[in-house]
Formats: structure tokens, sequence, C-alpha cells
């Protein structure tokens, strides 16, 4: 892998990890036409570091008032007591299923899932389920209800998007556009919806980034190179992740996620018939 190639693969990554369309599929489409050898190896999912530090970066001070309000709970023997200690404990109870899930069926979804063909149903069939959220969310607005913010999220809240965050672990499902949907299927508006997935996704994506950096230890730092790019890359996916999750959160106070809606059917599609016909393997 060239450096310029690293680059481009941050780009992407930053681009598509937080919005609803798989990053996944997205670097799998990428790397085969760059024509590497094994578009399936680590650095797909180590590169995901760099958009962690972004989201670190970007809630950085709600992320502060979590600990100090978790701190406080501790020194005077409380448990969740107040908003910001309440949401770190559903960041950990959201957690719960998806490293269950991960540890469980990790040789399943690796040798079984990451295929092409599962990458492409999976964009198709998780954007029909994105767009029964949606209607339903625009249901509940005619009627007054435009959704409520992440600070009144509850606990069953947290337990839903836990559960869906399980869902992402099927390739090119979305982790971003799994949660967002069951925000709005909890019934919180799509910039909360967003802004909660991305706190909660916070465990999981340092867990599965860390995990699989360190077992492909040796594949990915086997050169010098190979540690350049993946510093590069990671690099250039947090600053561009930084900058598409402020989009994203804005864009969703204004407008639907039917646009996605309708990319993530054409990427599917797209991606079926590039396998169909030996274009990508």
């Amino acid at each position: 892998m060239s450096l310029w190639e690293a680059i481009l693969l941050g780009v992407i990554q930053g681009l598509t990890e937080f919005l609803p369309i798989s990053s996944t599929a997205h670097l799998l489409v990428a790397r085969q036409f760059l024509g590497h050898e094994n578009p399936r190896d680590a650095f797909t999912t180590a590169i995901q570091l760099g958009t962690l530090v972004a989201v670190f970066v970007y809630f950085r001070s709600d992320l502060a008032r979590m600990v100090r309000a978790v701190l406080l709970d501790l020194r005077n023997r409380r448990l969740a007591t107040s908003t910001e200690s309440r949401l770190f404990w559903m960041m950990a109870v959201a957690t719960v299923p998806v490293v269950a899930c991960g540890l469980a069926f990790k040789d399943f979804i690796k040798g079984t899932l990451y295929n092409t063909p599962v990458i492409g149903l999976a964009a198709i069939v998780f954007s029909y389920l994105l767009l029964t959220a949606e209607v339903l969310a625009r249901r509940r607005a005619k009627q007054g209800d435009v959704g409520r913010g992440d600070e009144r999220a509850t606990w069953s809240d947290a337990i839903l998007v836990g559960l869906f965050q399980t869902l992402a672990l099927i390739p090119g499902a979305s982790r971003s556009g799994v949660t967002i949907t069951a925000g709005l299927f909890a019934g919180m508006s799509r910039a909360a919806a967003a802004r909660f997935s991305f706190l909660l996704s916070l465990p999981s994506i340092l867990g599965a980034g860390l995990y699989d950096t360190y077992k492909d230890r040796h594949e990915i730092f086997h050169t010098g190179s190979d540690v350049l790019n993946l510093v590069v890359g990671a690099a250039v996916a947090g600053a561009v992740g930084y900058w598409s999750i402020g989009w994203l959160i804005g864009f969703l106070k204004r407008y639907s996620t039917y646009g996605f809606i309708v990319y993530r059917l054409a990427l599917g599609a797209a991606i079926l018939v590039l396998w169909q016909f030996a274009v990508l393997r």
C-alpha cells in the first residue's frame, strides 16, 4: 500500500464511519479497486482508531462533564444521579450486547459474513430498516412530536441502541446507521439520535480497533512503511471524521435521512452487480 492510498482510505473512513452508509462497504470496494491483495485485513478495522479520536475530540466537553459527574457520584457513593453520570453508565450498558456477540461470533463474522455479497445485501436490508424508522419519525412529527433530545434519554433507549449495535457486527450494516435507526425507533430526534449513537459507540469502536490491531500487529506493523501508512491513514480519518460528525448533526437538525437511504440502496445494488460480474470478489 502506498502513502497516497493510505490517505485516500483515511478520507473514505473519515467520511463514511459517521454517515449512515457503512465504512466497511466503502473501504472494501475501494481497496479492491486499488488492487490490494487482502482488502479484508486488519487495516480496515485499525484505521477506525483515527475516527475514534475524532469522537473524543468533538465531544471532549461532554465527556469531561461525564467523567466529573461519575467521580462525584463515586465519591458520594451514589450511582447515576445526574444526566451526565447516567449517560456514562448508559454507554457501559449499551456496550455489553455488542461485546458479548462480538466475542461469541467473531469467527463466524470474519469467516462467513465478511464477504462482498453479504455487504451488498446488508447495505440494502438495513436501508429499509432505517426507512421504517424514518417513516415512524415523520408520523410522530405530524402529531406534534419532534422527538426527544439525548439529555432525556432513558435506560430503555440505551438498551435498544445497544441491541441494535450488535447488528453493526454484520459488515455493511453501518454502525452509525443502525444506532441512529434505534434512536429514531426510541422516539429521539434525528440529531439527538446521531449524538447519542456516537457517544454510545465509543467503547465498542475502541475495543474492536485495539483488539484487531493487537491480534494482527505482526501483519500491520510488518515494515516501517506499514506503520507510516496506518498512522497517516488514521490521522486523516480522524481529521475528516471530526468534520463529518459536525456536518451530520447539523444536517439532521434540518433534514431527514432519505438521501442516505437512497444512496445505500444504490450502493448495495452496485456492489451486488459488480460482484455478479466478477469485478469485485
